[in-house]
């Protein structure tokens, strides 16, 4: 299995780096503890190159980079990085296989 990101995820991580005054090395994403039901997912801008155990996602020739940590992988292996927009909110939203629950503001899961 593997990590995917759509084409619209692609689009949009491409757009909101070329607005940031230095351009990142990649876009860093993973899962902490935290939140309603006892994880959160995590993105951020990744200023430094990718640490050597890091899993890192290439898409169009390199132009964009996701960088994923070990720990992160084991619970994000077999989803898909989406970008949603709807008429509460916008933003980044992982399909999530794994996720065993969710709370009501859908800012945590379970696994």
């Amino acid at each position: 299995m593997a990590i995917a990101v759509s084409e619209r995820a692609v689009a949009e991580i491409k757009k909101a780096a070329a607005q940031r005054a230095v351009p990142p090395k990649g876009l860093r994403v993973g899962i902490r503890g935290g939140g309603c039901t006892g994880f959160s997912y995590l993105f951020e801008w990744s200023d430094a190159e990718p640490r050597p155990e890091d899993k890192v996602l290439s898409f169009e020739d390199g132009a964009v980079r996701v960088f994923v940590d070990p720990k992160s992988y084991v619970f994000l292996d077999g989803s898909t990085l989406g970008y949603q927009t709807t008429m509460a909110a916008r933003g980044f939203k992982f399909e999530n296989p794994n996720v065993k629950g969710s709370c009501g503001c859908g800012e945590s899961v379970q696994f």
